[in-house]
């Protein structure tokens, strides 16, 4: 028979101790606090119970005489193996710790316990996600409202930074709630912010080009976060993981920092925000004008093949090496990973490169799973938000090639530097693009002759050359969608509006796609 007033809201606590007449003050402070206990002196009698009543939480005495805690314990797990217990002894040796924490017991307190330490175990185990639910919207509302006053006033590219990182760790914190006017209006904060950024960005980037005030941008990735750490005698991997976004990192930095010290930094991409600019940026040190002149053959009119402007990674980096004066023996090494074979095959082999100073990798499988995610019915099932995206993010990374590669390098003397060419924005809004059949075909940006666009959903470039971009004739232009907007021309402009609605796109101008991490990590423990 339970003891107390019980109410609907109650939480129901099986308390099993052979001298559970002695903890009736404990039990009263535990009813007033809306726990409702039932006692029982055997175990036994709990085993019992729990087969026949429901209850949220069991305090269970270790030592009592006929079945002991840890025996009453197997029983009950038995019966309900989801149902947590507290485990309350007077034996501190280090051997029964280790046992009972075998059988998964929620927590472990030493005799003799005081009303607050059960209280605060309850607490933790039974309601400690409706008080991190409530806490964090009290602290969501406190950040919402400095992010609005925020952008009343001018914004640096740092004050953008802390921005973007905040609203993408509420992102992450936000996942683990059900709370959907939430979510919703942590969704109607991102767009707000980046209809702003893009106009700061129309504003700024010019500038930025021409070395005027600029963060570090794509060009100056390897220089700053690869070039520090080279030393002939010492080794460095640096790995790009194509299309990953700041709240997709944020997601699996934790696993990671299990394994190596994490120094997280940012930088900006460069425009458009697509892999054959970014990434190519990334690898030369170059802006795309730059890049047109010494390759010439990857900027050939009508070439729609993203892959196709990307075979010169290497080269690029080796170039951009020697004008850095950077000389390595034995020379550099470069690694593209296109494929979950040949992913598994650098795994296993990632210890023969230790002799390598430099080891570049490229792993495109992010950017896979964001195109792949548009043509699967089942990925967009699995996938069907953002959220969803990063909780798919989570999920293959945890079991994926690439983390055991780098638990591999965690047992190096290695610095990893690992970043992203650009991120992606979930394309849910149409906008017309007027232009000629030699056209670009992308979604989120286009070059062509005589472009034409709404001026509100995107930055016109009618000369592409103050911005270091490939020109191809006279007339050459381009347009960079904003916010979460892409490109439909006007025929059929309904049916391909519905068809790229709600998909991973890049190539724009948004935080997401723009402003991207860059993380130094060393292993903690080398063996």
């Amino acid at each position: 028979m339970s003891v107390g007033r019980g109410t609907d809201e109650s939480k129901r606590i099986l308390w099993v101790d052979d001298e559970i007449e002695l903890l009736r003050p404990h039990i009263m402070f535990l009813n007033e606090r809306h726990y409702d206990v039932t006692p029982v002196s055997n175990g036994d009698d709990a085993i019992a119970l729990c087969g026949k009543e429901r209850f949220d939480i069991v305090l269970l005495d270790e030592m009592m005489p006929g079945r002991d805690g840890l025996s009453t314990l197997e029983g009950i797990s038995s019966i309900d193996p989801n149902l947590p217990v507290v485990m309350i002894t007077k034996n501190e040796e280090e051997r029964l710790m280790d046992e009972a924490i075998g059988h998964q017991i929620a927590d472990y307190l030493i005799k003799p316990v005081n009303p607050t330490q059960i209280l605060s175990a309850c607490k933790r185990i039974l309601d400690s996600k409706k008080i991190r639910e409530g806490w964090a919207v009290r602290d969501y509302i406190t950040e919402f409202n400095k992010i609005r006053e925020r952008l009343c006033t001018p914004l640096t590219q740092t004050d953008w930074v802390d921005i973007h990182r905040t609203l993408s760790e509420w992102d992450v914190e936000l996942d683990g709630f059900q709370d959907a006017g939430l979510a919703q209006t942590q969704r109607d904060q991102h767009r707000e912010c980046n209809a702003e950024f893009g106009t700061y960005i129309q504003n700024e980037y010019a500038r930025w080009v021409e070395g005027n005030e600029a963060p570090v941008l794509s060009t100056d990735v390897v220089k700053e976060y690869v070039v520090p750490h080279l030393d002939n005698s010492h080794r460095v991997y640096f790995i790009v993981i194509d299309c990953m976004r700041l709240d997709q990192w944020l997601t699996i930095e934790p696993m990671i920092s299990e394994y190596f010290t994490i120094d997280r930094q940012y930088y900006y991409s460069i425009l458009p925000t697509a892999t054959p600019y970014s990434r190519n940026a990334i690898f030369s040190g170059l802006f795309p004008s730059e890049i047109e002149t010494k390759h010439p053959d990857l900027w050939q009119r009508g070439m729609q093949d993203e892959s196709s402007r990307n075979r010169y990674e290497r080269q690029l980096m080796d170039r951009q090496l020697e004008r850095l004066g950077i000389q390595l023996d034995p020379e550099p090494k470069y690694v593209k990973i296109l494929d979950i074979a040949e992913a598994r095959s650098v795994a296993r082999k990632i210890t023969t490169f230790y002799d390598v100073p430099l080891v570049s990798m490229v792993y495109n499988f992010v950017d896979n799973l964001a195109h792949g995610r548009s043509e699967s019915e089942l990925l967009q099932e699995i996938a069907p938000d953002e959220s969803g995206f990063r909780t798919l993010t989570k999920s293959w990374f945890s079991h994926s090639a690439l983390f055991d590669m780098l638990r591999r390098l965690s047992r190096q003397d290695c610095t990893v530097v690992l970043t992203t060419d650009h991120g992606a924005v979930l394309g849910m809004r149409g906008t017309k693009a007027f232009g000629d059949r030699e056209t670009s075909t992308n979604l989120r940006y286009k070059y062509g002759d005589h472009l034409k666009c709404d001026e509100k959903h995107a930055m016109m470039i009618s000369d592409p050359r103050p911005l270091r971009l490939p020109v191809f004739s006279q007339s050459t232009n381009y347009i960079i969608a904003k916010e979460d907007y892409y490109f439909v021309y006007p025929t059929k402009f309904h049916e391909y509006q519905r068809q790229y609605q709600d998909s991973f796109q890049h190539g724009g101008i948004s935080m997401e796609e723009m402003i991207l991490p860059v993380c130094t990590m060393r292993p903690r423990h080398v063996s």
